[in-house]
């Protein structure tokens, strides 16, 4: 026969064991931040002195050039030093910014999920340097195979509608409509670049003669494959993040080396030997564009 003392233990035994636990708690992720590392800082530098040591050389290469001659030494140094610039306001810190945009943390048993920030460095002077060096690039092309004004003016519209599209991108907010719909209009800048430059020059080349025809050919396959590379490497690292800082560093690095002195080198010693790519502006550097047609007010016949 069971006792009720042993009964009054019993219910308060399973009265205690019945009392629901605590709920479980959520520790909140921090900020995610993706900066660039010490790889990353050492490229910025090393291609910072390359830049330099290519705008001394293109400087030097110039030097016994008569100036009426100079104007692809003239565009290739600007270019360098465009970039040579642009690469020690990165690597001294004083030309980024971070682009931040919530991340979604799921929780499991019934517990809301929660947020937390990802912030990544985005280098904006590399946006600079491709609008003013990589136009300069589009420039020489087109003065090389003299391409009109009308269609060289827009290539270099289309080309800054890309690049700040681009910029505009970098900063938009992650998987929104705003920040893909940026990246297709930098393609699609591209892509009027390509019509401007690739299909006019192909046509306005050919009356300059075969070895200038081929020249021009090699430059502008050589140059709109590197320039079709930016958008891709761009939209996987920068857009996608599928990389770090530090690999989207290199990866630029060596598209800029592609681009910058390894092409103003090429263009350099390929004009020296083709006399038709020469452009002869002494009566330009020193009295302006013709003044032939003009009508002045106020002179009679």
């Amino acid at each position: 026969m069971i006792s009720p003392e042993q009964v009054a233990e019993m219910l308060y035994s399973a009265s205690t064991t019945s009392k629901p636990g605590p709920f479980p708690t959520v520790v909140p992720t921090p900020t995610e931040y993706q900066l660039a590392g010490e790889t990353g800082h050492r490229t910025l530098w090393v291609l910072f002195v390359a830049m330099t040591i290519t705008t001394a050389v293109f400087t030097l290469l110039s030097w016994n050039v008569p100036v009426s001659r100079r104007l692809y030494h003239v565009t290739t140094t600007l270019m360098a030093l465009v970039s040579a610039l642009a690469y020690f306001a990165m690597a001294a810190g004083h030309a980024s910014s971070l682009s931040c945009h919530a991340v979604r943390d799921p929780h499991r048993h019934g517990i809301p999920d929660t947020f937390h920030d990802a912030c990544r460095q985005v280098y904006w002077a590399r946006y600079i340097d491709w609008l003013l060096a990589n136009g300069l690039l589009l420039l020489n092309l087109c003065l090389l195979a003299g391409i009109d004004g009308a269609h060289t003016l827009m290539a270099l519209v289309a080309h800054t509608v890309g690049v700040l599209a681009g910029l505009f991108a970098a900063f938009g907010k992650e998987h929104t409509a705003q920040k893909w719909g940026w990246f297709t209009i930098s393609c699609l800048g591209y892509l009027f670049v390509v019509w401007h430059v690739g299909l006019h020059g192909t046509r306005a080349v050919q009356t300059k003669g075969a070895r200038m025809s081929k020249l021009w050919a090699s430059l502008a396959i050589y140059s709109l494959a590197i320039l079709a590379a930016y958008p891709i490497a761009w939209g996987i690292t920068t857009l996608a993040r599928k990389s770090d800082v530090n690999t989207e560093i290199i990866v630029f690095a060596v598209l800029d080396i592609l681009t910058k002195p390894i092409f103003g080198l090429w263009l350099l010693i390929s004009h020296r030997s083709i006399a038709e790519s020469n452009i002869d502006l002494a009566g330009y550097w020193s009295q302006g564009l013709s003044s032939e047609g003009r009508i002045r007010i106020g002179e009679e016949e």
